[in-house]
């Protein structure tokens, strides 16, 4: 008996710990600028398309590159953001629409200014996401992102 309260307020302290841990890494994370979360999100969100869509089935290089490319570019992902919106959390939104409200310096070649801020805000919350040590959420938004946006791409 006196073993498993012992236990038992061992397992209490350790989720205590994980849940301060998380949001320190949370903290951490909000004091990046919105376009380092975006330079981050990029990536995250490359690695999640392009490992989805091997899964999908062996293809050469060519076909994978152009299915990739087809999730990639900033159309595609301001629709995923745009259908993703009414699914994120009041701290997700806040992410994005600081990714969204950035000034970036550059600009997508065939995109239009709101979709390359759309897309921007997407990437920002990737980037969050993954400092945040929430990778499953980034695979659950793209996941949800694709299956919604599929007449986009």
């Amino acid at each position: 008996m006196e073993e498993s309260i012992r236990e038992i307020n061992l397992k209490e302290r350790e989720q205590k710990e994980k849940a301060a841990e998380k949001e320190c890494r949370k903290e951490e994370a909000r004091n990046y600028s919105p376009l380092v979360l975006a330079f981050l999100g990029d990536s995250v969100y490359e690695r999640e398309i392009r490992e989805r869509i091997v899964r999908e089935g062996n293809a050469s290089p060519n076909e994978l590159n152009r299915r990739s490319s087809l999730l990639a570019k900033a159309s595609t992902q301001a629709a995923m953001a745009q259908a993703l919106l009414s699914e994120l959390t009041d701290e997700e939104v806040a992410i994005y629409r600081r990714g969204r409200n950035a000034n970036p310096h550059t600009m997508a070649k065939n995109a239009t200014v709101a979709d390359y801020r759309r897309a921007t805000g997407l990437e920002a919350l990737m980037g969050y996401l993954f400092l945040c040590g929430e990778e499953a959420r980034c695979r659950e938004l793209i996941g949800r992102g694709i299956e919604k946006t599929k007449d986009v791409q």
